[in-house]
């Protein structure tokens, strides 16, 4: 049930999904779904359920799992998975953000607390005490979720467009009052890729952890 509703968010965005059109999609009533997920919410906490359970896959797949000891760059190989996955599943990752600000922590999909405790546990790893650890893993979080939000966000305006000024549609920015924003746009809307999200994690453990590894 979570596949297929997986892949109707990413073929149609999430405003499509419901029970009734989930259930045309498997070919049942939706009351058959209630069985499985007793509301919408809880449909939807098991999308960001199967958005984690990808990252593990992901992480479990990797030849180059980091060895004891080596956690910065272990670090940034949680990040770098988590990245493809919502690359993979861009119109889900909205739910990163609102499921988690809905959901208490003990409450939460168990494969999104194992990521939690996989990311704590690295930290503690390098000789962290509790505050600093708790303090780099909400910055961590803040990073890895606030890039991928900026990376995705739709920057064209006009995909028919040939023209770069008007397949963004910078006539629709006044040069009077956005101009550094008009100068910048063609700029912003390359995507920074896995380079500059390296780049800012190191630059977060460098401020935040104190250490290096």
């Amino acid at each position: 049930m979570l596949a297929a509703a997986l892949d109707l968010v990413d073929r149609e965005g999430l405003s499509t999904l419901s029970m009734r059109r989930l259930g045309a999609e498997l070919g049942v009533e939706a009351m058959a779904l209630y069985r499985y997920a007793a509301s919408k919410d809880d449909l939807l906490d098991g999308l960001v359920e199967a958005l984690y359970l990808e990252l593990e896959e992901r992480l479990s797949a990797d030849p180059e799992a980091a060895t004891e000891g080596a956690w910065r760059s272990e670090l940034h190989r949680i990040a770098r998975a988590m990245y493809e996955v919502c690359l993979a599943h861009p119109q889900a990752v909205p739910l990163l953000a609102t499921r988690m600000l809905a959901v208490p922590l003990a409450r939460r999909p168990l494969a999104v607390l194992r990521d939690h405790e996989r990311v704590l546990a690295l930290l503690r790893q390098a000789g962290l005490d509790e505050a600093r650890a708790s303090a780099v893993f909400r910055a961590f979080t803040a990073w890895l979720l606030g890039y991928v939000s900026v990376e995705l966000r739709p920057t064209v305006d006009n995909p028919e467009e040939t023209d770069p000024a008007f397949r963004l549609g910078l006539h629709r920015l006044s040069p009077q009052e956005l101009p550094m924003l008009r100068e910048t746009a063609a700029a912003l809307a390359e995507p920074g890729g896995q380079e500059e999200l390296a780049t800012g994690l190191d630059a977060l453990l460098d401020r935040l952890a104190g250490t290096e590894a």
